[in-house]
C-alpha cells in the first residue's frame, strides 16, 4: 500500500510542478515584457528557459511514467474514459509546449543581441511574444483540465 501512496505523491508533485512552473514562467515573462527593457527581458528569459528545462521537462517525463504505474497499481485500465481524455490533453499540451520552448529560446537570444548592440527590441521579438502568449493559453487550460480529471476521475459512459 505504501507504494501506491508514493506513486500518488510523485504524480501529484509532477502535476504541481507542471502547473506551477507554467504559471510562474508566464507571469515572469509577461512582467519582463511589460518593462520593454531588453536587459530585463534577456535576464528573465534566460531564467525562464532554464526553469523550463530543469522543472517542466523533468515533470513532463515523470508524469506519464508515474501515471501509468499508478493506473496499474490502482487497477484502472488505460482505456478508462478520464484517462484517455487526460492523455489526449497531455499530448495537446505538449504540441503547444514544444513551440513555446523554442520561442522562449528565440526571445532570449533576441533580447541578448539587443542588449549587446544597445538597440531596442526588434519587431521579430514582438511577433514571437504574441505567438508565445497565444500558445500558452490552450496549454495552461489543458493542464488545468488534466488536474481536474485526475482529482475527480469522472465516470464516463
Amino acid at each position: 500500500m505504501e507504494w501506491i501512496y508514493l506513486l500518488r505523491w510523485a504524480h501529484i508533485m509532477g502535476a504541481t510542478v507542471l502547473l506551477g512552473t507554467g504559471a510562474g514562467i508566464a507571469f515572469f515573462m509577461v512582467m519582463a515584457h511589460r518593462t520593454g527593457d531588453p536587459r530585463v527581458i534577456a535576464h528573465t528569459a534566460s531564467i525562464v528557459v532554464l526553469a523550463d528545462w530543469v522543472f517542466t521537462a523533468s515533470a513532463v517525463i515523470a508524469q506519464p511514467v508515474t501515471g501509468v504505474l499508478l493506473a496499474g497499481a490502482m487497477g484502472w485500465p488505460l482505456t478508462e474514459g478520464w484517462l484517455v481524455i487526460s492523455v489526449a490533453l497531455y499530448v495537446f499540451t505538449g504540441l503547444f509546449w514544444l513551440p513555446v520552448v523554442w520561442i522562449q529560446h528565440q526571445m532570449r537570444d533576441i533580447a541578448r543581441r539587443a542588449v549587446l548592440s544597445g538597440t531596442a527590441m526588434p519587431d521579430r521579438y514582438y511577433k514571437l511574444y504574441r505567438l508565445w502568449f497565444a500558445c500558452g493559453f490552450p496549454a495552461f487550460f489543458a493542464v488545468l483540465a488534466i488536474v481536474w480529471l485526475m482529482v475527480s476521475r469522472p465516470i464516463m459512459a
